[in-house]
C-alpha cells in the first residue's frame, strides 16, 4: 500500500488562525536563529578543535565540529560548559559507537 498524498481533511478544533500560524513561525524563527544557543557558547568556550582527536577547524569546515554531551542528556546545558566536548563528526560517531557495543557486550541493550 503506497502512502497517500493527498491533503488531511482538517479536524475539528484544531485548524489554526493565520495570526497563530505566524506566531509560531516567529517564534520557531527566532529559536533557530538565537545566536546563544549551547553549540555556539560551546564553540566559543572549547575553541574550534576537536577535543578527541586533536584536528584543527575553520569557518569552511566548521560544520563538521559537534557538541557531544558528556552525560548523555541533551537538555543539560551548564553555562559553564562541563557537560559538553567538542568533537568532529567521525570522533562523536566513534564515542556513540563505543557506548552501544559496551551495552551489547554488557548485554543491556534496550528491548525495542
Amino acid at each position: 500500500m503506497s502512502p497517500s498524498f493527498r491533503p488531511r481533511k482538517p479536524q475539528p478544533g484544531k485548524v489554526k488562525t493565520q495570526e497563530e500560524l505566524d506566531a509560531l513561525v516567529r517564534r520557531m524563527k527566532s529559536e533557530q536563529a538565537a545566536p546563544d544557543n549551547y553549540r555556539q557558547r560551546s564553540l566559543k568556550l572549547h575553541g574550534w578543535i576537536c577535543a578527541k582527536c586533536g584536528r584543527e577547524f575553520e569557518l569552511d569546515n566548521l560544520h563538521l565540529l559537534t557538541v557531544h554531551h558528556r552525560d548523555g542528556n541533551h537538555h543539560n546545558n551548564p553555562p559553564d560548559g562541563s557537560n559538553w566536548e567538542n568533537l568532529c563528526v567521525y570522533c562523536h560517531d566513534d564515542e556513540h559507537s563505543r557506548t552501544i557495543l559496551a551495552d551489547y557486550l554488557r548485554g543491556s541493550e534496550k528491548e525495542t
